[in-house]
C-alpha cells in the first residue's frame, strides 16, 4: 500500500494565542491509496476534501491540530520532523493546487521554477536542469516548449499555467501526486485536455494520484476508486463504478442528481438538501417539473447589430496592432428569454457582455434598447438605461465591497439611481429582495466574509434587482460555484425571469448549464459567432466541429465498457 490514511482528525485552534478549538474541519476519515490507482475525494466545498489532503504533507496552517495516521510505505507521516516532510515533498508526494497563478511566483521565469526543484531534489546542474525542464514541458504537451522557459507566468494562458505546474510536479517523478481541483478553473476543452494529460502520465509514469473535486462527472472520467465526503466525514466510497452504478448513500444520489444535463430538458435541478430530505420524491419532483412555455413573439428587448470590439496592442516604438476580439455579433433578446453565450477561454464571449453595457467601449456596431443605441449616448443619458440592464459576474467575492454591509451593498444603488422614498423604504425594499432570492433579513447586518459562494452570488444577484433591470448579463455567474449551489442559483434565475419576465445574456463555457438556462445559444470563437440557433437544436445536431468538439468535451461521468 503507497498511502494509508487512518481515522485522520483535523481541528483548528482559533482565539487569543490559539487557545479555543474550534470544530473539527476533518472528524475520523479513513482509506488507502494503492500504488498505480487513482483515488478522488469528491464533496462540496467545506466537506474537508482539501484539509485532508493537505495533511499529507503537513501543508497546513500553523493551528493546524492533526491526530491519527498516515502511514505513507509504512512510515508515519504525523510523526515525521519538518526536515523529512521537506525532503518528502516534490520528491515522493507532489501537488498540483486550483489557482496555478496563485503557486507560480510572478517574478520568476518558467524555466527559474522549473529547475529549482530538480537542482534541490535531483542534484542536477544548472544547464541539465534547463534542458530537463524543456524536456518536461513537451512532455505535458506545451507548444514551443524552449521558448516557453523564458517567458513569465502572467504571459501564458490558463490552461498553460496548470501545464506548467504538472510539469514542476512531475520533476523528480514522485510516487504520489495530489491534485487539488485542478481543472475547476478551465474551459472545458483545456479541462479535457488536462485530464487526458493527468491519465496518460499516471500510466506512462506508474505513479498514484489523489484526485479532489466538487464534480463526479469529472471524478468518473478520471478515477479508479471514489470518496464522498460530507462534513468531514466519508459518507461512502468504493470503485467509480460501484459509486456510479449503485450509490448508497443519500448525499452520493444527490451529488449525482444535481449536475445538469446535455440532455435533459427538466425545469428544475435537484438541490442536495431536498433530494436528503425526500431522497428520490425530490429528483422525480424536478425531473417531472413542467417548463413554462416562452412566448415566440415576446417583444424584443434587446437587439445587437454588427458589434465589434478591438484592443491596439502596442508594436514597436511607435507601431500598433489591431487584436480584433469582437466581430460582427448579432442577436434579437426577448422578454422573459436567454440568450446563452458559450465557447472557450479567449473566444470573446466576455468581451462581447461587457461591450453590451459599454464597460468596454465598442469598436463599431449597434445595441439597440428601447429604441435607441446604448453605444451612442450620451454620458448622462447612460445613467437612467445603465440601471435597467445589469451584470452578474463570475467571482462574488470580488465584486462585493469587503467594507459595507449586505443592507449597504443592496442600498446604495437604490440612493445612487433615486428609488425609493425614503431610508426605510429602501430597506424594506431590500430585506424583500432577499427574501426573493432566499437569504432571511439578518443577513442585512452582515458582511460578504460571513456568506459561503453561493449566498455571495444570491446577494450579487439582489444588487441587480433593486433596480428593476429588464436585462441580465450573467458572465461565467455560476462557474465559480459547487454542482449543489450552482444548481440552487439555477433555480433561482429560472424563477426570478418567470416572476419578474427578465431577459438574460448568459455566458459561460459550461454547455450542460447552458443546455438547461438557456431558449437560444450562440457559439463563440475568435471573436465570431460560429453557430447560432435555439439550445434543443444546438445540442441535437451541432452544425459546426468547433461545437460538436465543445459538446464531446464536457465530463459525462463513468460509462460502461462498450461490449
Amino acid at each position: 500500500m503507497l498511502l494509508s490514511i487512518q481515522d485522520l482528525k483535523v481541528s483548528f485552534r482559533l482565539g487569543e494565542r490559539g487557545a479555543k478549538i474550534l470544530a473539527s474541519a476533518v472528524k475520523g476519515v479513513s482509506f488507502d491509496i494503492p500504488e498505480n490507482t487513482t483515488v478522488a475525494l469528491v464533496g462540496e466545498s467545506g466537506s474537508g476534501k482539501s484539509v485532508t489532503a493537505m495533511s499529507v504533507l503537513n501543508l497546513l496552517p500553523d493551528n493546524a491540530v492533526r491526530e491519527g495516521r498516515i502511514l505513507y510505505q509504512g512510515r508515519d507521516l504525523l510523526r515525521s520532523s519538518l526536515h523529512e516532510l521537506q525532503d518528502l515533498r516534490g520528491r515522493e508526494i507532489a501537488c498540483v493546487f486550483q489557482d496555478p497563478m496563485s503557486s507560480l511566483n510572478p517574478v520568476f521565469t518558467v524555466g527559474q521554477q522549473l529547475s529549482e526543484p530538480l537542482i534541490r531534489h535531483m542534484g542536477l546542474g544548472r544547464r541539465a536542469a534547463i534542458a530537463r525542464a524543456e524536456a518536461l514541458l513537451e512532455e505535458v504537451g506545451m507548444p514551443e516548449p524552449r521558448r516557453r522557459l523564458g517567458v513569465y507566468p502572467h504571459q501564458l494562458s490558463g490552461g498553460q499555467q496548470q501545464r506548467v505546474m504538472i510539469a514542476m510536479a512531475l520533476a523528480c517523478e514522485p510516487k504520489l501526486l495530489i491534485a487539488d481541483e485542478p481543472t475547476t478553473a478551465l474551459d472545458v476543452t483545456i479541462q479535457r485536455q488536462i485530464l487526458e494529460l493527468l491519465a496518460g502520465l499516471k500510466t506512462r509514469k506508474q505513479m498514484s494520484v489523489l484526485f479532489i473535486s466538487h464534480d463526479l462527472g469529472v471524478v468518473g472520467e478520471i478515477s479508479d476508486h471514489v470518496v464522498v465526503m460530507r462534513h468531514g466525514v466519508v459518507r461512502e466510497q468504493g470503485a467509480v463504478a460501484q459509486i456510479f452504478s449503485r450509490p448508497q448513500d443519500a448525499y452520493t444520489k444527490a451529488l449525482l442528481a444535481c449536475r445538469p444535463s446535455l440532455t435533459g430538458t427538466s425545469a428544475r435541478l435537484t438541490v442536495i438538501d431536498e433530494h436528503i430530505a425526500g431522497q428520490d420524491d425530490a429528483t422525480a419532483a424536478a425531473s417531472t417539473a413542467v417548463i413554462k412555455p416562452k412566448d415566440p413573439a415576446a417583444p424584443v428587448v434587446l437587439e445587437v447589430k454588427s458589434l465589434a470590439k478591438s484592443f491596439f496592442l502596442r508594436q514597436g516604438v511607435f507601431g500598433k496592432r489591431e487584436f480584433r476580439a469582437v466581430r460582427d455579433v448579432n442577436f434579437q433578446l426577448r422578454r422573459g428569454h436567454t440568450l446563452g453565450v458559450v465557447g472557450e477561454s479567449g473566444s470573446g464571449k466576455t468581451t462581447m457582455g461587457l461591450t453590451l453595457l459599454r464597460l468596454h467601449e465598442p469598436t463599431a456596431g449597434e445595441v439597440i434598447f428601447d429604441g435607441r443605441n446604448l453605444l451612442t449616448l450620451k454620458d448622462s443619458e447612460r445613467q437612467a438605461m445603465r440601471r435597467r440592464i445589469q451584470i452578474v459576474f463570475q467571482n462574488p467575492y470580488a465584486s462585493l465591497n469587503p467594507r459595507f454591509t449586505i443592507g449597504q451593498t443592496l442600498v446604495e444603488p437604490m440612493v445612487i439611481h433615486g428609488i425609493g422614498a425614503d431610508p426605510a423604504e429602501r430597506e424594506e425594499r431590500a430585506r424583500s429582495l432577499l427574501a426573493k432570492v432566499g437569504l432571511d433579513a439578518s443577513a442585512m447586518g452582515k458582511y460578504p466574509h460571513e456568506f459561503s459562494g453561493g449566498q455571495r452570488q444570491r446577494v450579487a444577484i439582489a444588487r441587480c434587482l433593486t433596480l428593476n433591470p429588464e436585462v441580465l448579463v450573467l458572465d461565467e455567474a455560476v462557474s465559480a460555484l459547487d454542482v449543489s449551489v450552482q444548481a440552487q442559483v439555477l433555480n433561482l434565475l429560472r424563477d426570478l425571469q418567470d416572476e419578474l419576465g427578465l431577459a438574460y445574456v448568459f455566458i459561460s463555457h459550461d454547455l450542460a448549464v447552458v443546455r438547461f438556462i438557456s431558449d437560444e445559444v450562440l457559439v463563440m470563437k475568435d471573436g465570431e459567432v460560429v453557430e447560432q440557433a435555439s439550445a434543443a437544436q444546438i445540442m441535437a445536431a451541432p452544425q459546426q466541429e468547433y461545437t460538436r468538439r465543445l459538446m464531446g468535451a464536457v465530463p459525462r461521468g463513468w460509462r460502461p465498457a462498450a461490449t
